[in-house]
């Protein structure tokens, strides 16, 4: 016999963008498989996760990267507008443009379509609180084609000038998808201490939250050179 996990007195509420029902009714029953977890709305285009979202103010707002009409850049940018909703994108591996546009407009997390369903329902999970999600393959493949680029996009000297050594090199391990206590076993320190530098640099970055931090690591020259790259990829 299976114990029940007790049910919440408060469930999460999500809204699931999608342009296909079947698929919609898919992440729907995945999702409230979870007696934590309950979806309040469904929507089949950008335009309209943002009119359901702005009107039912979910925890988290669930989209396929391919949503129609807006398109999944301009959507999150809307959804994530102040006051935001956590947006998590479910993509390909083969996306890498639309999910770093997604990032730099404020995605909380990107996961696989190929992703476990509980895996999919921590995501949101996680998201909800704040917590950047993105799947480990995605990490990889972005760091691969970003690091690939002949130039950073933005000069990193002025953006890593307010950084210590030891910011950059937090920022550089949550670019690929460390955890904090992942960080603070890399780098022989306490829990605490890891969580203090993920946030100091958060502050002097300017990130919302750690998604946006990844977006820095990308743009800047923290990730510049392929073999440290790599390195920090195949221990992540």
């Amino acid at each position: 016999m299976t114990a029940l996990r007790p049910v919440p007195d408060v469930k999460l509420e999500v809204v699931i963008a999608c342009g296909q029902s079947l698929l919609r009714a898919v992440y729907r029953a995945l999702l409230e498989a979870d007696p934590g977890i309950a979806v309040t709305g469904e929507a089949q285009s950008g335009e309209e996760a943002v009119e359901l979202t702005r009107r039912l103010r979910p925890d988290a707002v669930l989209m396929d990267i391919e949503i129609s009409d807006f398109g999944c850049i301009e959507a999150t940018s809307k959804l994530c507008a102040d006051p935001g909703v956590p947006v998590i994108l479910l993509s390909s591996l083969d996306e890498d443009e639309r999910i770093f546009g997604a990032l730099r407009a404020g995605a909380t997390g990107v996961v696989s379509k190929d992703t476990a369903p509980d895996d999919l329902v921590r995501a949101v999970e996680m998201a909800a609180h704040d917590e950047a999600v993105l799947s480990p393959g995605l990490t990889r493949r972005l760091i691969a084609a970003l690091v690939s680029r002949p130039e950073p996009t933005l000069p990193a000297g002025e953006l890593l000038a307010d950084l210590t050594s030891r910011e950059r090199e937090v920022v550089a391990l949550v670019a690929v998808g460390l955890s904090n206590d992942e960080i603070a076993e890399q780098l022989v320190v306490s829990s605490a201490t890891a969580r203090t530098h993920v946030s100091r640099a958060m502050c002097k970055l300017g990130a919302r939250d750690r998604a946006q931090l990844v977006v820095f690591a990308y743009e800047s020259e923290l990730l510049a050179q392929p073999s440290q790259c790599a390195r920090h990829a195949a221990q992540s």
